[in-house]
């Protein structure tokens, strides 16, 4: 019995010794490089006077279409916005490129970062004059991109999408004008004021918010045929600060 009982208090102090003994962690640190594939088809339009002067440098203008344009047929970034207006026979003084989205895929700010790239290397485009514009999906992918890189544009004109409001600081800087349709049913109007209330509490004092109280999701049209939101757009120039 008196070994049993020594046994017993050995076992009782040992559990009580572990008991009493801090965990710990260690800090460690991981450092890696992550690349993407970017594979990106593309329409470029190029103004008339484009090759009249070797030496001038033009605006660009970057179109993000919505989900139902996505997949391998270019032909159907035609279908909305600038790029249908060029089709039409409109003539823009900015260059125009509008990229098109993979099936199943969403738009991805690393790849339209790039992809701005190309363009500076390739085109004679004023750096400090850069402009993004989507609709829906594309309208999401135009608040994603430029709260990725504010630094990077002059202005953005983001229609009836939205975005993470809590990362909206990262747009003080950058002017804004967003649109949207109050019978939108496929993307609320609320998703629009989410972005634009938090922009403006972020300290942005150049932000403009059209609603359209009849359009429902399609609230592009009507925008894009809006002659002032050229004009507001391309009076813009990248702050030195970007």
């Amino acid at each position: 019995m008196k070994i049993l009982f020594a046994l017993t208090a050995l076992s009782c102090s040992t559990f009580a010794m572990a008991q009493t003994t801090r965990p710990t962690q260690t800090v460690e640190k991981f450092t890696t490089r992550i690349t993407i594939d970017v594979d990106l088809n593309h329409l470029v339009y190029l103004p008339p006077d484009y090759k009249k002067d070797p030496a001038k440098r033009w605006p660009l203008v970057i179109f993000l279409h919505g989900a139902g344009e996505r997949g391998s047929n270019i032909e159907k970034v035609k279908s909305w916005g600038p790029p249908k207006l060029v089709e039409g026979g409109k003539d823009f003084p900015f260059v125009l490129i509008s990229p098109q989205c993979a099936e199943g895929k969403w738009w991805e700010p690393a790849a339209i970062n790039s992809l701005l790239d190309k363009a500076l290397a390739t085109y004679a485009i004023d750096p400090d004059r850069v402009y993004l514009t989507g609709i829906s999906m594309g309208g999401y992918g135009t608040w994603a991109t430029a709260m990725a890189y504010p630094e990077r544009f002059a202005a953005i004109v983001p229609i009836c999408g939205g975005g993470d409001a809590w990362r909206a600081s990262r747009l003080k800087d950058l002017p804004v004008w967003a649109f949207h349709g109050e019978k939108d049913k496929i993307v609320p109007i609320q998703r629009s004021e989410e972005m634009v209330d938090a922009v403006k509490k972020a300290g942005n004092a150049d932000v403009k918010f059209t609603r359209y109280p009849d359009a429902g999701h399609d609230s592009w049209t009507e925008a894009y045929n809006t002659a002032e939101l050229y004009e507001w757009m391309l009076s813009h120039k990248r702050k030195p600060s970007q």
